[in-house]
């Protein structure tokens, strides 16, 4: 039913008619009236971050959770541009969110007024859309398009400018029933006998690999349930980039683990070697490919994606599919079915013991000793102490993330929160604060280096208000580990700038806040220690002293190919080499 009502309280309104229950935000003279119909409602929670970027990460976690669309709230000028981090990591890793910007009234744009920035141009490069409302009776056919916009075909963030005058004015409101979505319907089926091909060579292919990511993530739960029925239809090896962890079960039989620059020496192997290599939802990321013209060399290349700017960008492919990753599989596995379920079994069977050879390098290996905590073992034991819980886990970038994505274990989807393609230092507190919004009952932590979680600390505010009861798991080495390991690796030691001589205690830190702090140095005492996290009903700082340089292995070095990887000490023990891969 269409009504009158001031653009503010549109606003509000498509919001809740949207679905929409929490929004993420922090207030400015711009957005006031729109602030002012949040205070006269009870249906969406307004969660008070501590900062813009917060704000956006938060609703970034928000959505990777839960598959919905995140909402921020921000004010114009520093509010917008405070906004922009959090907005290009959610472009780079594919994740819906709407941020409501205010700006200065339309007959001061471009006057330079108190707090006026070109939002919508700032914003152009990092936004799948944006959009600037001069005029009230467009506003909310705009909100509902920008929904819309964020969630259909690759998802992405959106952007709208809500100038304050167009906030006060009062026109129709148009519910979305009521609304043409527009022009932008992206195409979900896949072409058949492209699909049919890619079943042929399936059923011809004596060394296959699935090459797995976000996408099938993005495109729901049912995407990853028809993934896992491919694979043990087929028995077809599967990995997965650092987004798709969870589509495909760890505990799978079919499972090789992480691919890339710091993925397992088995999946890098495997897909050096391969001769069909089925990308689904990925879009060979360099972190993944490492030198282009040495990636799966002699392998057939199939290409499953929604974004056809996707295919052919970066590899070229043999097989383009463009279409939904769920309405893909659904399709290739019934004319993979109706032509036989035929596989190549004989050739199968010697690829999975080549495999189960590569396995013996063992490339996580590491000694612990008795006296310093080792990041491995940090993590090795938070995975056994809570795997049986239901558990969300993000995290911040760097070491701890790649040793995180190697030792956390993650059976189904939309468990697994990390910023990817940007490597956003300070994403992981303000994620794990949407995602504990959106899942009040479950156990989120936040694995973090002492570097990066201090760039959003002050998000310690935001869950002590909301009474977020987020672990922050820090694994502190006092240095940024990852420039660090470069340094070491790749610049003769020389560690410009690579750690801080004036870290906080994080307990005295944590208790200033009024949370709980711990910390923990000792080997023997971790698991005591984390157990104490775990039971704490509140927001806990966890401040786990390790090792200061260990460096994360499988490492493949940069402009190196799959099978060239720097592996750790305890790795390489006994180990010899296998299909030219280097091991030192």
């Amino acid at each position: 039913m269409t009504r009158q009502m001031t653009g503010a309280k549109m606003v509000v309104q498509a919001l809740k008619d949207q679905g929409v229950d929490t929004v993420f935000g922090y207030p400015g003279g711009a957005v006031l009236p729109i602030y002012d119909e949040v205070f006269q409602q009870n249906d969406i929670r307004h969660i008070l971050v501590r900062h813009e970027q917060g704000a956006v990460h938060a609703a970034e976690g928000y959505a990777r959770s839960t598959g919905k669309v995140g909402v921020a709230l921000v004010t114009s000028g520093p509010g917008a541009t405070n906004a922009v981090t959090g907005l290009t990591d959610a472009l780079m890793d594919s994740i819906p969110i709407l941020v409501i910007s205010g700006q200065v009234p339309t007959f001061l744009i471009g006057s330079d007024a108190f707090q006026e920035a070109d939002t919508v141009g700032i914003t152009r490069p990092c936004t799948k859309h944006n959009w600037l409302v001069k005029d009230t009776a467009q506003l909310s056919q705009t909100i509902h398009q920008a929904f819309h916009v964020a969630s259909a075909g690759r998802p992405g963030p959106v952007l709208i400018d809500i100038p304050k005058d167009v906030q006060f004015a009062t026109a129709t409101y148009m519910p979305p029933q009521s609304i043409k979505i527009g022009h932008y319907n992206p195409q979900v089926k896949g072409d058949l006998a492209a699909i049919a091909e890619l079943a042929e060579a399936i059923e011809e292919a004596e060394c296959p690999i699935l090459y797995t990511g976000g996408g099938v993530i993005n495109s729901g739960p049912g995407a990853s349930q028809l993934l896992r029925e491919l694979v043990e239809a087929t028995g077809i090896p599967i990995t997965s980039t650092l987004m798709g962890l969870g589509a495909y079960p760890a505990s799978g039989k079919h499972w090789l683990g992480m691919l890339g620059m710091h993925g397992l020496y088995e999946a890098n192997m495997a897909m050096h070697d391969c001769d069909l290599m089925i990308a689904v939802g990925a879009r060979f990321d360099d972190r993944i490919t490492g030198r282009i013209d040495a990636f799966s060399p002699n392998s057939k290349k199939a290409h499953i994606d929604i974004d056809p700017s996707s295919i052919n960008k970066v590899i070229r492919t043999d097989i383009p599919i463009i279409g939904d990753v769920g309405h893909v599989l659904e399709d290739l596995l019934k004319v993979w079915k109706s032509r036989g379920r035929k596989t190549n079994k004989e050739a199968l069977s010697k690829w999975r013991a080549k495999i189960d050879h590569w396995r013996t390098v063992d490339c996580l290996k590491f000694d612990q000793g008795k006296t310093i905590i080792k990041p491995q073992y940090a993590l090795q034991r938070l995975e056994a102490l809570t795997k049986d819980r239901d558990r969300y886990i993000c995290t911040e970038v760097g070491q701890h993330q790649m040793w995180a994505a190697q030792f956390l274990r993650f059976e189904g989807p939309n468990r697994w929160m990390t910023s990817g393609g940007l490597g956003t230092m300070g994403y992981g507190f303000p994620a794990s604060i949407g995602v504990q919004m959106a899942h009040p009952d479950a156990l989120v932590i936040n694995v973090a280096g002492e570097a990066s979680w201090l760039m959003n600390m002050q998000e310690l505010g935001t869950a002590m208000q909301f009474r977020l009861p987020v672990k922050q798991f820090i694994l502190n080495n006092e240095r940024l580990g990852m420039v660090r390991q470069w340094q070491e690796l790749l610049h003769g030691e020389r560690y410009s700038q690579s750690w801080s001589e004036a870290l906080p205690d994080f307990v005295k830190l944590a208790e200033a806040f009024g949370a709980k702090g711990i910390t923990c140095s000792d080997p023997a005492d971790l698991d005591d220690a984390i157990m104490e996290m775990l039971d704490h009903d509140g927001p806990v700082i966890f401040d786990c002293l390790v090792e200061k340089h260990e460096n994360c292995f499988p490492m493949i070095p940069s402009g190196a190919p799959h099978n060239k990887m720097l592996l750790g000490e305890a790795s390489t023990k006994g180990a010899i080499e296998t299909s030219g891969a280097v091991l030192v």
